[in-house]
């Protein structure tokens, strides 16, 4: 291969991952205060154990594709998606990422349940590195699309998760990241509201950006990504084709679930 066809490769990749581990330490007992913590910690009483939720993943998305991540509760989908947007660094590894992140990793992350819907549009904005004025330019598409009228001067507090997760989705989608991270949102929302932001993430990978989709969904996932990755006690079992991945995944979990029942 040239050095130029080596360059546009690289060109290509919108995110690496090389040998990425992340370790949790976790206290064996259970401690119900700061002072009691401390007291431990002094005597040499607290004891940890080490849980490891990934374990040596590595892989590479390019520009415009759409990456589905699958895998059981505890798989490690959330805490990937968690260093892929910079909100936690790896144990071990390393983590490459080109151009602006927007993460929608959970419900309500981000926002101020005190504030109106139309404060946070701007809180957001502030944390994904927009100014106040960007944001005003922005704000009426944002309002538009999430379909919340008159709420969005309303506290976030007399929200339901699913007008929460509109407003979510719809200030992510529209301040135009490279790399989209979504963590089960979409599917929280009344089903045309779920259609519309599907056609929207298509739309988004048909303009060239990135999204990486974290579902328990298997039509979404097939219908919305190009690749599957799907984890397994934080290790990666199997990335490539969405059918034969995705039908890889429900055979082990059909086969594990009748093994189950067999034990009752």
């Amino acid at each position: 291969m040239s050095r130029h066809s080596e360059a546009h490769d690289k060109d290509r990749i919108a995110l690496s991952l090389e040998n990425v581990s992340v370790n949790y330490i976790i206290l064996k007992e259970r401690v119900t205060s700061f002072k009691e913590f401390v007291i431990r910690s002094i005597t040499g009483r607290n004891e940890y154990d080490h849980l490891w939720a990934l374990v040596d993943v590595s892989f590479e998305v390019t520009r415009g594709e759409s990456v589905g991540i699958i895998g059981c509760n505890g798989a490690g989908k959330t805490t990937l998606l968690k260093t892929i947007t910079r909100v936690m660094k790896p144990t071990e590894g390393k983590v490459i990422v080109k151009g602006r992140v927007s993460p929608l990793l959970e419900l309500g992350a981000g926002f101020d349940t005190e504030l109106t819907g139309r404060e946070n549009v701007f809180l957001n904005g502030a944390v994904l590195g927009y100014s106040r004025t960007v944001m005003k330019g922005k704000l009426k598409r944002i309002v538009e699309f999430s379909e919340l009228g008159s709420f969005i001067d309303a506290p976030l507090r007399m929200y339901s998760s699913g007008m929460t997760a509109r407003l979510a989705f719809s200030i992510a989608i529209d301040t135009e990241p490279d790399v989209l991270a979504i963590d089960e949102i979409l599917e929280v929302g009344d089903a045309a509201f779920m259609k519309k932001s599907g056609r929207r993430v298509r739309e988004f990978c048909d303009s060239g950006a990135t999204v990486l989709l974290v579902s328990h969904n298997m039509d979404r996932i097939r219908e919305l990504c190009k690749r599957v990755l799907w984890l397994h006690g934080g290790r990666i079992r199997a990335f490539g084709d969405p059918d034969k991945v995705v039908g890889d995944y429900l055979e082990a979990f059909s086969a594990k679930s009748s093994d189950m029942n067999g034990e009752k």
